[in-house]
């Protein structure tokens, strides 16, 4: 049987590769899913000479089923090219007693790069493919890193445009200046009065607004979504886990077969999801380590089996972390039950309405691999510095965060998996937390955010990248910002309708 996708709370079904991808989320709200996860049909050996362009085309390739060969091996070309300051697209780095695998050398710096090098070209293919003659207007809720990366992906695309909300204050100032000088006619960036989960529950309910829907048809207009409750974003992430894998086999730190640990900063849940796509895929995963900071809403989740929203909302030096609705876990919640949407949507329900709801024993058996678990401030900040102190290696707020929760697991546990551990994002978008954290409050006091990027610089001897360089002296160009209540009308106005 075909690989289709269905809705993860039954109102659709049947639906292609393409289709899912064009309509981000499913008109009842749920999330695409594969009727299947399916299988590698490549021996991992094979997999360890191949590069990252090869590897991306034999996983993708088994979840995108209604895209050619040569329009899947065009997409993947023209997304993993010179934007990447590595030839190899994610190199790891041996650090710590650990494999970092580094998602943050593409235009923004940060992981989100990895697949929103590729969604745009996935996007106007799948249009083509399915006649679609209306303007795809991507609407996009972001806690930092996937506003940029989606707008430098759709910037100038010709038949998108693209809005992006951020919470005002919830982003470091480097992430809110590569948003705010983002150039492209067809982009836009509004900060919100709220936090993250305010600007996620509002763009899930413009999707939902059917007589919005209507009126920008009349337009010309349909919405379409760059996050990761889009399948097309999901899909590319698994990739980078296969390609970890198999360049730890061809190095030799690993035998075939040998199985690894794979430890994730987790937001909205959707880059540890690709992990375990992978590990269902057939790589040798054992145990997937949910690394939360203090909004563990996560931990408490696979730590309790209830998630509970009900919670204060704190906001942190790892701000893409800073959720407490994790939308891209009802995808394994749906699986943990067996695929059964109604009992999938029924949770959902209890979540929106009541702000909590609590699993089954079975589905907690289901989601075994799971670990959680979480780093304070003060955590992530010694996880940095030790590592820098010791190595010589510099990672990012977020990356702490998983560096930190690593160390505890591995404690506790003794387990001594080799283990890989998603570096999420550039030191350099969190310099002063960075440099806070390796040398002290004082050295964090620069004249102004990029004053301190240079200290940054010199004292660890890391290159400043070009995507920081390159907003130094930019154009601010968007400085639209509006109430939660007002996000409807902004987008109105964006589009002139």
């Amino acid at each position: 049987m075909a690989l289709s996708y269905q809705s993860t709370r039954g109102g659709q079904s049947g639906v292609t590769a393409s289709q899912a991808i064009l309509q981000g989320l499913a008109e009842d709200g749920g999330l695409f899913m594969p009727t299947e996860i399916p299988k590698l049909d490549i021996s991992l050996e094979k997999l360890a000479s191949m590069t990252y362009q090869e590897t991306a085309y034999e996983v993708m390739k088994l979840f995108l089923t209604d895209f050619t060969e040569d329009e899947l091996k065009a997409c993947i070309a023209k997304a993993y090219d010179s934007k990447f300051d590595t030839e190899e697209i994610a190199p790891l780095a041996k650090a710590g007693g650990a494999y970092f695998l580094e998602l943050y050398h593409g235009n923004t710096i940060a992981f989100k790069d990895m697949a929103l090098s590729i969604l745009p070209h996935l996007m106007t293919t799948a249009a083509k493919k399915n006649q679609a003659e209306k303007e795809i207007v991507i609407l996009t809720a972001t806690s930092g890193d996937t506003g940029k990366a989606a707008m430098a992906g759709f910037a100038d695309v010709p038949g998108t445009r693209i809005i992006v909300f951020y919470p005002k204050d919830g982003v470091s100032a480097i992430q809110e200046l590569q948003m705010r000088t983002q150039k492209g006619d067809n982009t836009a960036v509004v900060a919100i009065h709220g936090n993250f989960d305010d600007a996620q529950t509002g763009v899930k309910k413009l999707f939902g607004d059917k007589a919005l829907a209507e009126e920008m048809a009349g337009k010309g207009f349909q919405f379409s979504s760059a996050n990761s409750i889009n399948i097309g974003r999901l899909v590319p992430q698994v990739v980078y886990y296969v390609y970890a894998y198999a360049r730890l086999l061809e190095g030799g730190e690993i035998a075939e077969g040998e199985e690894i640990n794979v430890v994730v900063p987790t937001g909205n849940f959707g880059n540890i999801l690709a992990a375990y796509f992978a590990k269902r895929m057939g790589l040798p995963v054992k145990t997937l380590i949910c690394a939360s900071n203090d909004n563990k809403v996560l931990y408490d989740f696979f730590t309790t089996g209830t998630y509970d929203r009900k919670r204060e909302f704190i906001l942190t030096n790892s701000p893409s972390m800073d959720i407490l609705i994790s939308s891209n876990l009802e995808r394994l919640i749906y699986l943990s039950t067996g695929c059964d949407a109604q009992a999938n949507a029924a949770l959902m329900k209890e979540l929106a309405e009541q702000g909590s709801y609590t699993v089954t024993e079975e589905m907690r058996a289901f989601m075994a691999d799971f670990k959680g678990g979480y780093a304070t401030e003060q955590e992530n900040a010694a996880a940095i510095k030790e590592l820098f102190d010791s190595t010589g290696y510099l990672i990012d707020t977020h990356t702490g965060v998983a560096a930190a929760v690593y160390g505890k697991y591995k404690r506790e546990s003794a387990d001594s998996t080799k283990t890989v551990i998603a570096s999420t994002a550039s030191p350099y978008k969190f310099s002063h937390s960075v440099m806070e954290a390796i040398a002290g409050e004082k050295a964090a006091e620069g004249p102004d955010e990029f004053g301190v990027v240079d200290a940054l610089s010199r004292l660890s001897g890391v290159a400043v990248p070009k995507a920081v360089e390159e907003i130094r002296h930019a154009e601010i160009r968007h400085s639209r910002e509006c109430t939660v209540d007002g996000m409807k009308e902004t987008v109105k106005n964006i589009l002139g309708i």
